[in-house]
């Protein structure tokens, strides 16, 4: 029997259009997971499921997930459509590099309602009676290395991400009696679009100081979502509340 195997799960994943998001589509449909993905754009959520095994088995829904409303109307159309879920691995996110003279109360918020209230306003939704299975299962909630270090410039997106890592914590105590599990990924720099849009990635100097911060190196998505398939799966049914650094040695420089 293989611990990692997914058979039989369905796992809602936010961010289902790209970077990290896109892969852990991939990696647990690989697993024989039945993904529900979640994402803004239809064009490239549909170039993921394009990429998954046996695309037809998957469902989609392009919407915004900060608008409460109609992701309500979504958690609801899934229910009634695909059933109870397994597991949530929530990926939608944005990051920025931003000294703190040019944070103000608008980019605050903006970053707030992305990166942590929509995190939670979903799982609140899928906790909702028939929403999530019976027997249990796993959320997922993508941090960052930036919840447990610092840097630069990093005040608003750190902040966000530490608040994820805090609230996850709590919510799996709060959980653990329904046998749910709540665990946050907290990656380093991995090659994705969101790292290639970022300012360091313009600048040949700058991307080779943070490429040199990580000993093994920048990361690839793979190396995230196979962390998500760990944290889905029945290998890791003692593991809850915790944060799984995948950093290629950033934290540990």
């Amino acid at each position: 029997m293989n611990p990692f195997d997914l058979s039989g799960k369905k796992i809602v994943v936010t961010g289902a259009s790209s970077g990290i998001g896109r892969q852990c589509c991939i990696s647990c449909s690989q697993m024989n997971a039945q993904i529900i993905l979640i994402g803004r754009d239809t064009k490239r959520l549909q170039e993921t499921k394009s990429q998954m095994v046996n695309p037809d088995y998957h469902a989609m829904y392009s919407v915004d997930i900060n608008d409460t409303e109609i992701l309500e109307q979504t958690v609801n159309e899934i229910k009634d459509k695909i059933g109870s879920v397994d597991g949530i691995i929530h990926c939608a996110g944005i990051s920025t590099t931003l000294p703190i003279k040019l944070v103000t109360n608008t980019k605050m918020e903006e970053f707030f309602k992305t990166n942590v209230f929509s995190a939670f306003h979903l799982t609140k939704l899928l906790l909702k009676p028939g929403g999530f299975n019976k027997i249990g299962g796993s959320i997922i909630f993508m941090s960052s290395v930036m919840s447990v270090v610092g840097e630069s410039g990093k005040s608003l997106y750190s902040m966000t991400k530490g608040a994820l890592l805090s609230g996850a914590r709590s919510l799996a105590i709060e959980l653990s009696r329904k046998k749910i599990r709540v665990n946050c990924i907290s990656p380093g720099v991995v090659i994705s679009p969101m790292s290639a849009n970022a300012i360091y990635s313009q600048d040949p100097e700058m991307l080779e100081r943070v490429t040199n911060m990580h000993p093994l190196g920048l990361g690839n998505v793979t190396d995230v979502a196979n962390g998500c398939v760990y944290l889905l799966s029945d290998a890791s049914k003692w593991v809850t509340g915790t944060n799984l650094v995948i950093d290629g040695g950033y934290v540990a420089k």
